[in-house]
């Protein structure tokens, strides 16, 4: 399929393991690195740190989606992003956008995002389906429920896995109805959007309900406050988000195990290490026992 600019539309990478791509937050307020890559020039140079130390996707998102945050206009969004993605792009770099907002995606698609990763499932703006649809690339759907505002007095589930898979489903069917090729989706269970530490646990727990669903899942729990609760100290006192990495690291191998498409964290170098790791040990398994099996190939730079 074409972009809106005419160009073949480009493909996100696809390998014979969990992916891994990298946060690269240009906001001032995100939960762990708000303002720290508020600048282009700061924000270009850790995007191609992270594709150095082996990101297959680096995902640049100008809208803080904690809880409480409030919504950004897309005017400031696509003066935040799109300096960053074009120059990643211009470089090299296999980019997604992290967006709610139909505008935001099309301009970042135009020059030259593969993936769009909408932490509203396609609730947010009801025209993203059909730039999705218009440009052929992939579109992320996470499970969602309200705002980043009111989104915890949604957070009541019956059964957590259950009721996120079919709500998954109904955002499939909407995409489908709106023109987008099935193919092209991915999933995520949305941990800790209108999900408090129990239904995350839950989640991490019973990924194959997602999986079943047949679209890639994507993962992202990276330093998360579900993360940061578990780990508290004796007073209870939250472990700080800077010292989660290593609960992430293990989030991942738990992702990768179950046949996660790809984790969305933080600190790329480790990451890619557990995936790969992973990776190898489940080729182990189906290889016959006469000699090493060999770590399965990398993705290339862009698929």
């Amino acid at each position: 399929m074409l972009s809106r600019s005419g160009a073949a539309a480009p493909a996100a990478p696809t390998t014979d393991r969990c992916l891994v791509m990298g946060i690269l937050n240009v906001t001032p307020d995100s939960f762990s690195d708000g303002g720290r890559f508020a600048a282009t020039t700061t924000a270009v140079m850790h995007g191609l740190a992270m594709a150095a130390a082996g990101a297959d996707i680096v995902d640049v998102g100008g809208e803080s989606t904690r809880p409480g945050a409030l919504r950004v206009e897309p005017d400031e969004e696509l003066r935040r992003v799109m300096p960053v993605v074009g120059e990643l792009v211009r470089c090299g770099v296999t980019v997604s956008v992290d967006t709610v907002h139909a505008e935001v995606a099309a301009a970042a698609i135009d020059v030259g995002a593969v993936l769009v990763n909408d932490v509203s499932g396609g609730c947010a703006d009801p025209r993203m389906g059909h730039v999705v649809a218009g440009t052929g690339v992939r579109w992320v759907l996470t499970h969602h429920r309200g705002t980043s505002r009111d989104m915890y007095a949604h957070a009541h589930y019956d059964d957590v896995a259950a009721d996120v898979a079919a709500e998954l489903a109904l955002r499939i069917d909407a995409a489908v109805d709106a023109g987008v090729d099935p193919g092209r989706l991915i999933l995520d269970p949305g941990l800790g959007f209108a999900k408090h530490a129990d239904a995350n646990w839950t989640l991490l727990g019973r990924l194959d309900r997602i999986v079943a669903l047949g679209p890639p899942v994507l993962v992202g729990a990276s330093r998360k406050a579900f993360l940061g609760s578990l780990l508290a100290d004796g007073a209870g006192t939250p472990r700080p988000v800077g010292e989660r990495d290593a609960a992430t690291l293990a989030t991942t191998v738990l992702a990768a195990e179950a046949g996660a498409w790809g984790v969305r964290v933080h600190d790329v170098a480790p990451n890619v290490d557990v995936v790969r790791t992973v990776a190898a040990v489940r080729a182990a398994r189906t290889t016959p026992t006469t000699g090493t099996a060999r770590e399965p190939a990398r993705a290339s730079a862009r698929a």
